[in-house]
């Protein structure tokens, strides 16, 4: 081989090489790039947000989708992948109206941050997330699934109400808010399920939480609680939080100091309050949450009692949307029962059997 070509054979190889080096570097630089590439997810902007923050740690592969009646074609993909619209947050989560993207089906997502939740890893826990999922009423929101993440983050999911809440339909001024017939079908609703949770499982479920705002309603004004017996699946502190909202609302029965005391009584007492916000139109709101009356109830309504102005406690336009066949007594005796349920003794309050034949005395009137 002359000189000449075995320069040239020298120049070819070394050309070769430095391309390949060449080729690697770029591939190499590019995966680099990739790895190191921020996340585009958006930051929460006004009520719209991604679900994919809350849903960090939860892992397909390891974890478990629990579902219940009405739930079986949930997937943890449609979980996992749905996007959100918030409607709700609180200290201790954040509520989603979210639409499946496999079904097509809207669903109402609840994230329970883990910092407020217990922990999931006992049997005590799983007995209280079966219980919760095997509840099924007429008048109660049903638990669909429950997926729970690496990291303790808990997923609840149930169906979505397009007509709002009770707080939302009694400050509306809706006309159909102050008729009589709703007012007895929302009070005889909402009663006949707490009547289910205290009596008619074989385990007592006390919902610990009753609120307006907590009470749904369809379009032909039939009531759906929600959110009973959440303070299972919550820390000490967090369902001490919940007790000291109720509180500031109106809604906490007198003895309780921690929310470990919610009793069957202390729901009878919170039904009581949303009875006269019904018939009252205004919002139970208490300034003295601790106070020292005799009567432990929003301001304006114990104003009444003590002033004797019983009258001043429903809107007068009950009466007249009502047609002919409503007199002030059956008003009245709505709100004998609305107070016996407000007592600040325990042991004074009638059980939601007694309630329900009170009310149906009441409509017969």
């Amino acid at each position: 081989m002359t000189r000449n070509h075995f320069l040239t054979s020298l120049l070819g190889v070394s050309i070769s090489a430095f391309a390949i080096v060449i080729f690697f570097f770029i591939v190499f630089f590019i995966f680099c790039r990739r790895r190191k590439q921020p996340s585009t997810e958006s930051d929460e902007e006004h009520d719209v947000e991604s679900l994919d923050h809350d849903k960090q740690g939860f892992s397909s592969e390891t974890e478990k989708l629990v579902t219940f009646q009405g739930g079986e074609d949930l997937t943890i993909c449609d979980i996992l992948d749905a996007p959100g619209e918030v409607i709700g947050k609180s200290s201790y989560g954040t509520l989603y109206k979210a639409s499946l993207q496999r079904s097509g089906k809207v669903r109402v997502l609840r994230f329970l941050r883990p910092v407020c939740a217990v922990r999931s890893d006992s049997k005590e826990f799983s007995g209280v997330i079966e219980t919760l999922g095997f509840v099924r009423h007429e008048n109660l929101v049903p638990l669909l699934g429950f997926y729970a993440g690496t990291r303790g983050e808990k997923l609840m999911v149930h169906p979505f109400f397009s007509s709002g809440n009770l707080s939302d339909i009694i400050r509306s001024g809706d006309g159909e808010s102050i008729k009589w017939s709703n007012i007895l079908r929302i009070t005889i609703g909402m009663s006949e399920a707490l009547d289910y949770l205290h009596s008619g499982m074989q385990k007592t479920i006390v919902h610990g939480n009753l609120k307006s705002k907590n009470v749904l309603l369809n379009s032909s004004f039939e009531p759906r609680i929600s959110d009973f017996g959440l303070h299972l699946l919550l820390n000490l502190a967090a369902g001490q939080e919940i007790l000291d909202v109720s509180a500031a609302e109106g809604y906490k029965a007198p003895e309780l100091i921690k929310m470990k005391d919610v009793s069957k009584e202390s729901d009878v007492y919170s039904l009581g309050v949303i009875m006269l916000e019904l018939v009252s139109g205004k919002e139970p709101i208490n300034d003295n949450p601790t106070g020292d009356s005799e009567f432990y109830l929003p301001d304006f309504m114990r104003n009444a009692v003590l002033d004797h102005k019983l009258s001043d406690l429903y809107r007068p336009e009950i009466l007249t949307s009502s047609g002919n066949n409503l007199s002030e007594e059956c008003v009245l005796k709505y709100f004998q029962l609305a107070m016996s349920c407000c007592s600040p003794s325990p042991s004074l309050r009638p059980n939601m059997k007694q309630v329900l034949r009170k009310l149906e005395d009441i409509r017969k009137c």
